[in-house]
């Protein structure tokens, strides 16, 4: 089938200001949009608006992650006639997953434009099969609908894909379908409604997806999984919806309206103790147990319409204690007056973190283990982190009530987790001090820990810079690092930030083609890249990343969908195999089983190869920051450069807890034996959580010996085998089940007669 390049239809530009909407009307306009903060900024790219929101889609610019030109990238609300902020990193459909998008071809046309209405197509081939999405806008609606034919035009079938819209906000918090909990990635018969809400304080867009059957990434994307014969097509229809502020009591509404559902309506008041409204007060509305939605009680009035069906509804706010829930049965037109008085209002704890003798501040993560944890997160967080300065302290506003706290300062690494148990009243003030005892000092030893995958606030990230500083030295990490989707813009503030504490700040980029991640690092600050990783192939993305200075380019999450590896055996990399990168990652987000494989097999053919390790964070409130990290062995100055060579040389293991310590061989260095001799390698370990078991694994990946642990430091002897050839490592697990796997130590194994030959002047280890 061939695949051409069509061109947009030519659009007449309507008057539309950049800062405002007189009125209800439709507009379709052409060129970089007026969206504040919007991503379509090419003259060919179409803004669609009326006075409910705004979007659009780059029909030009370069979409995130590799996707095809034609989607959808910026959706903002339109309030009293001004456009807010696009709050969207993508927001479209998805034909498989995030597997590779193969693609060579596009049409845009604009199939209707009046004040009424705007319908915009758009055809995208994803290999052999069409991808056909129409966006209708009408005057006065808060929805986007969306539908999308998927049409395989090939002669092979398409099995198990899964298809669907996705929504994927680069801004505030995501509340995923209810019934379906926290679970990344869930089959859906367990959701209650159909609808996943991305949302802040002030904004909050629903993605309606009635034809899903599972989800990804807790929802942010909405899939069916199915299969298209030769031939055969399926059609998908959802909406986006926008809301001016936080309040999901439109969503619901829609949702009645949608599906023609029987309802009733709460309505009702919220006051604390004094008789006033309080900040930020709003009704959780709980479905079979789980949260279900919740409305915002404007000056403590609230009002919402319901689906016939029986609930449970709870009053909160900002610092407040919930109230006692209430059961709700409502039936259809009926309505029930709520009060909620005499809420309680917060209190204040102020903690500060300190080495054990007490003389020193140690950074941490505080999670509230138990006690009252807000559902909807802009009323506040369930983690915090102590401040950069002054350092180790923090002061937490919590909800009346009683409370434990876990404190992680290298929790599993170099120290124990600590808890503390805590209750506040309203408006009582406590100080606390707590002391960590650091049990192990790798940093003596000249091993230092980088967590080598991390986002901040570009896309779909959500953590800002300081944020995630904070969150990197409390778990005792040694290096920051950020490598933000396609971008260095937080180069600069992480490099102050980093400076300010004294820590090396190592800056990378996660370079985003749709068929393989790489992180390359350290690069030049703040530098860009000059190939378009939609486009380009993978020879051009590793010289731009080399021109950028880049000491390593690993391969990030090489076996999952969108990871190097897995397309290039499924032929779907532009430009095919390359040799040229350095470090294969274990990531904290994916099974790692495939990538050990694969540097299992690179090391049995003598290919020096070697491991990075990071979390893959995007959230760090909600994700632990550096549980997984890699370990590198500098002797001299740490530098990020330093740091980077050190891996690029083997001299590194990856772990998720257990620290180790070569006593004779290094890790990436060469061991020469004699014939058949048999060798020893000795290498101390330690785990803050107690050890458990000890691998010593050779070519294929066989385990050659395993020794079984107790206690939390243990001298690992292991013999060579006088028949093991070309590597040897470590796996060492502790009593939690976590892991480090380290570098291998390379066998040379010559004769005698070779080994009296080259002997002198060589520097190699001998046995």
């Amino acid at each position: 089938m061939t695949h051409l390049r069509w061109h947009l239809a030519p659009l007449a530009a309507l008057a539309l200001s950049a800062a405002s909407l007189a009125q209800a009307e439709v507009s379709v306009t052409r060129g970089a949009t007026n969206i504040p903060d919007g991503e379509a900024i090419n003259a060919q790219d179409i803004t669609v608006a009326n006075d409910k929101l705004a979007f659009a889609l780059a029909v030009e610019s370069s979409p995130p992650w590799g996707v095809p030109r034609g989607t959808l990238v910026d959706l903002a609300a339109v309030k009293g006639g001004e456009i807010d902020l696009d709050r969207v990193a993508f927001a479209d459909f998805i034909p498989n997953n995030w597997s590779a998008w193969p693609n060579d071809g596009k049409k845009v046309e604009v199939v209707e434009k009046s004040p009424e209405r705007a319908v915009i197509r758009v055809s995208r081939n994803f290999g052999e099969a069409m991808v056909t999405t129409t966006y209708t806008l009408e005057a006065g609606s808060d929805r986007v609908q969306l539908e999308t034919v998927l049409d395989n035009q090939g002669d092979e079938p398409l099995e198990a894909i899964r298809s669907g819209f996705t929504l994927w906000p680069d801004t505030g918090y995501l509340f995923g379908v209810p019934g379906l909990g926290d679970a990344k990635e869930t089959e859906a018969s367990a959701a209650l409604t159909d609808r996943v809400v991305a949302y802040d304080q002030n904004w909050a867009f629903a993605l309606h997806a009635p034809y899903f059957d599972r989800i990804n990434y807790q929802g942010k994307d909405m899939y069916l999984e199915h299969s298209l014969k030769a031939g055969e097509s399926r059609r998908f229809e959802g909406w986006l919806q926008v809301v001016p502020d936080g309040d999901l009591a439109p969503v619901v509404a829609n949702e009645i309206k949608r599906k023609h559902l029987e309802s009733g309506e709460i309505h009702g008041q919220l006051n604390n103790g004094n008789d006033q409204a309080p900040h930020n007060g709003l009704v959780v509305i709980e479905k079979n147990g789980v949260p279900y939605a919740w409305t915002l009680a404007d000056e403590g009035t609230f009002s919402m319409q319901l689906p016939v069906g029986e609930y449970q509804a709870y009053a909160t706010a900002e610092g407040f204690a919930n109230s006692e829930p209430v059961t709700l049965n409502i039936t259809d037109g009926s309505e029930r007056t709520l009060a909620f008085d005499g809420m309680q209002g917060p209190g204040t704890l102020s903690l500060d973190i300190r080495s054990e003798t007490g003389d020193m501040p140690r950074d941490a993560r505080l999670t509230i283990l138990e006690g009252q944890q807000p559902l909807v997160e802009f009323l506040g967080k369930q983690t915090f982190f102590t401040e950069l300065d002054p350092a180790g302290h923090a002061e937490l506003k919590l909800a009346p009530g009683d409370y434990r706290l876990g404190i992680n300062a290298g929790a599993g690494f170099t120290a124990r987790e600590e808890t503390l148990n805590v209750s506040l009243e309203t408006g009582e003030e406590i100080d606390k001090k707590v002391e960590i005892e650091r049990l192990i000092e790798p940093n003596d030893a000249h091993w230092y820990g980088a967590d080598l995958h991390h986002h901040a606030n570009v896309l779909e990230g959500t953590t800002p810079p300081d944020v995630v500083v904070r969150a990197q030295l409390a778990t005792d990490l040694d290096l920051t690092f950020i490598s933000d989707h396609d971008s260095t813009a937080n180069h600069d503030t992480f490099r102050k930030l980093s400076a300010e504490r004294g820590v090396p700040f190592i800056p990378s980029i996660e370079i985003s083609p749709s068929w393989g991640h790489m992180n390359p690092f350290p690069i030049e600050m703040s530098g860009e890249l000059k190939v378009d990783p939609g486009t380009a192939d993978v020879q051009d993305i590793i010289a731009d990343a080399r021109r950028l200075g880049a000491e390593v380019i690993p391969l990030n999450h090489p076996y999952n969908a969108y990871g190097y590896l897995q397309n290039l055996g499924d032929g779907k990399v532009p430009g095919g195999f390359t040799p040229h990168f350095d470090l294969l990652e274990l990531n904290a987000e994916v099974d790692n089983a495939p990538t050990l494989k694969a540097a299992h097999r690179l090391w049995d053919q003598g290919t020096r190869v070697y491991f990075t390790a990071g979390t893959d964070t995007h959230d760090a409130w909600n994700d632990l920051t550096g549980r997984i990290r890699m370990m590198g062995h500098v002797p001299g100055e740490l530098t990020p450069r330093a740091f980077a060579r050190a891996l690029k040389d083997g001299h590194g293991y990856a772990t998720q807890g257990p620290l180790l310590f070569p006593e004779d061989h290094m890790f990436g260095d060469s061991l020469r034996l004699i014939e058949d001799a048999k060798g020893k390698w000795t290498v101390n370990a330690t785990a803050v959580n107690g050890l458990k078991e000890a691998r010593l694994i050779g070519e294929g990946g066989e385990v050659l010996a395993t020794q079984s642990l107790d206690g939390t430091d243990a001298t690992l002897t292991f013999e060579i085998p006088g028949d093991a050839h070309g590597w040897v490592a470590l796996e060492v697990d502790d009593a939690d089940g976590d892991t480090a796997w380290t570098n291998p130590l390379w066998l040379e194994r010559s004769s005698k007669a070779d080994y009296l030959g080259h002997k002198d002047g060589d520097d190699e280890e001998d046995a």
